[in-house]
């Protein structure tokens, strides 16, 4: 909630109209807000390795496999693939070990983005980017 309510106010200080933003604060993995939006560019940011998200196997996103339960990752990957409108590009900071891990699956996901040529370039960046984790990213 606090993140939605920081973009609100950003869009606002910035003369943005926020109707695009959502109602309220949701869980996009849950309720997508968007259901039917497709998006030119995407830049994120996302929370590193979440533990705890909502996961549904039958989720029509998981077009590369189905993300662990244990790390939501691939999720995040996955969610803005599906967003993208053809031709759409992305640019997404991950945990550094998204781009070598094969645990529960994530190899085979990350593999078939790869082998559907979605990927331009994977950059490894120095650690303590972030003053809020040491975590290296990418």
């Amino acid at each position: 909630e606090e993140t939605w309510r920081m973009a609100k106010m950003n869009l606002a200080i910035h003369g943005i109209d926020n109707k695009g933003l959502g109602a309220r604060w949701s869980d996009t993995f849950a309720r997508d807000q968007h259901p039917d939006v497709q998006m030119d560019y995407v830049m994120a940011n996302l929370p590193f390795n979440i533990k705890d998200w909502a996961r549904n196997e039958e989720d029509p996103r998981w077009r590369f496999g189905v993300p662990p339960a244990n790390n939501a990752n691939y999720a995040w990957i996955q969610h803005i693939l599906y967003k993208l409108a053809p031709g759409g590009r992305a640019g997404v900071v991950m945990a550094n070990g998204s781009m070598s891990s094969n645990s529960n699956g994530e190899g085979d996901i990350r593999a078939q983005i790869v082998e559907a040529d979605l990927v331009s370039c994977m950059v490894a960046l120095p650690t303590q980017l972030f003053r809020s984790t040491g975590i290296p990213v990418c």
